[in-house]
């Protein structure tokens, strides 16, 4: 995968701060890597393993020790620093670029930026977009929601009730993120961060009703744009053959792009409120992530119980 400049500066220009000094020269090379680099120790000569195929970010610290450097000496570092490989430069704090670099830039036809974030967080922000941009994307089916600030993607077969089931979650305040198919790709981190296309985004379809506009029927609080999955709950009609946990000990977890999600099964029958039942789940989860384990509580319990007897007869 690779992004032109010129579609990282639509994309990102704003959200940087972004402004050209070099009347877009070189706007049509690709940005192939997300990783970013500081000239560092190449402004010193040495420049044994250094990575041309990445963005160059010039800080104050850079620019101080390139002013104090000799006209020509300057010229020979900047050579060694900047390629035509290097598909952009940046300069940060609002600093002025040296006129040499500027120079070399163009003849390079390598875009020229600055901005007035300084590098520290210009750095980070850069590495989080493109680390976003670049990281492998795949879709699954389902519906995901946030509620009590847990991500999670309800799934299960056609017409099982999860649409339903979401909007019901954002009936008593939670909010969507996405129906029928959600997107999901990696966050270091984080895990496995779950959004909508635009096509659908803030839409819900309802048999019976048909497609509507979440946004608009409850309002901007009831929408958010992308959530990391923290749970999926599988919801499948009642099977009175099946088996069914009653306790909670046993411990399941699905799989999307190599990272594992909890994962738990509601059956679904007249009479049973999933939306209350799914409400529980999350509850009961965030307990779990805090240490408390109500299941394993009991069989810890049970398991004492059931020793003291053992030892109360061998007693007798």
């Amino acid at each position: 995968m690779k992004l032109s400049v010129k579609d990282f500066y639509s994309a990102y220009g704003l959200t940087l701060g972004l402004e050209e000094t070099n009347e877009e020269e070189g706007m049509e090379r690709m940005i192939k890597v997300s990783h970013i680099q500081r000239p560092g120790l190449s402004l010193a000569g040495y420049v044994k393993g250094k990575r041309n195929n990445r963005i160059l970010v010039f800080g104050r610290i850079e620019l101080n020790y390139l002013r104090d450097l000799k006209p020509e000496i300057r010229i020979e570092r900047l050579q060694g620093v900047v390629t035509e490989d290097n598909p952009l430069v940046i300069v940060a704090r609002g600093l002025t670029p040296p006129r040499e670099l500027i120079k070399l830039c163009k003849e390079l036809r390598v875009p020229l930026f600055k901005t007035e974030m300084h590098s520290m967080p210009l750095l980070t922000k850069l590495t989080m977009l493109l680390t976003d941009y670049f990281s492998l994307i795949d879709s699954v089916h389902g519906t995901l929601v946030e509620a009590y600030g847990i991500g999670v993607l309800i799934q299960g077969d056609s017409s099982v009730g999860k649409s339903e089931a979401a909007l019901g979650l954002i009936e008593r305040g939670h909010r969507l993120i996405s129906d029928d198919v959600v997107k999901i790709r990696t966050r270091e981190g984080v895990g496995v961060i779950g959004f909508g296309h635009e096509l659908n985004k803030h839409l819900l379809e309802l048999r019976g009703i048909g497609i509507v506009n979440v946004a608009h029927l409850f309002g901007a609080v009831s929408v958010r744009s992308e959530v990391p999955i923290d749970i999926v709950i599988h919801l499948e009609d009642w099977n009175e053959t099946h088996y069914y946990d009653r306790v909670g000990l046993e411990e399941r977890f699905t799989e999307f792009l190599g990272v594992k999600v909890p994962l738990y099964v509601h059956p679904v029958k007249p009479g049973r409120d999933a939306v209350l039942l799914i409400e529980t789940t999350l509850l009961n989860h965030r307990l779990k992530e805090m240490g408390y384990h109500s299941a394993k509580e009991f069989n810890q319990k049970l398991l004492e119980e059931i020793a003291r007897k053992k030892e109360l007869e061998r007693e007798s």
